[in-house]
């Protein structure tokens, strides 16, 4: 079954879902984990979502990552799902497949991807402005996607890019 597309008003029990979820995690992953982040949309106050709590573990190498972590993950619900297109990352979601609840991504700690993350996250929490920007492409794209999660996610890649490359440019200045 697909789960609609449906962005749902800000909700501050996501972010104390997200601790939850992290002190299960950390359990498992504590040995190999150098830093762990509450990401995405959920993790912007005062920012409507999809109600899909994204975080993200730091690990030195992503092949620290054994089996043995794989398998205490899923016995906390969280599948691996490879994903070969994305060679940088680990993908783990709790949840059915296309309607998850929450998704865990593994990254090389300060890799591109891992920095990516936290630019983006925080400028929607600097610049109220650009929050504001992007809650209202999600919501237009809510309803032109209503039934296609790949395709509203795929919609909403250039103004992320945009707010990556402007964060940058910002975190550059500042140094």
């Amino acid at each position: 079954m697909r789960e609609e597309v449906v962005v749902s008003e800000y909700d501050p029990r996501w972010v104390e879902d997200y601790h939850v979820e992290r002190n299960k995690i950390m359990k498992v992953l504590t040995e190999i984990c150098v830093d762990f982040e509450h990401i995405g949309s959920t993790s912007v106050p005062g920012l409507g979502a999809k109600p899909l709590i994204d975080m993200m573990a730091a690990v030195h190498e992503l092949n620290d990552v054994k089996a043995v972590h794989m398998e205490a993950l899923g016995e906390l619900g969280y599948e691996y799902v490879p994903k070969p297109d994305f060679p940088e990352r680990l993908f783990f979601r709790k949840g059915q497949w296309r309607a998850g609840t929450h998704h865990l991504h593994v990254y090389k700690y300060k890799s591109v991807e891992w920095k990516d993350n936290l630019l983006f996250r925080n400028a929607l929490r600097r610049d109220s402005e650009v929050m504001q920007e992007y809650y209202a492409l999600k919501k237009m794209l809510e309803q032109q996607f209503r039934h296609d999660r790949v395709g509203y996610t795929a919609a909403k890649a250039a103004f992320i890019q945009s707010i990556i490359q402007k964060a940058r440019l910002y975190e550059d200045r500042r140094r």
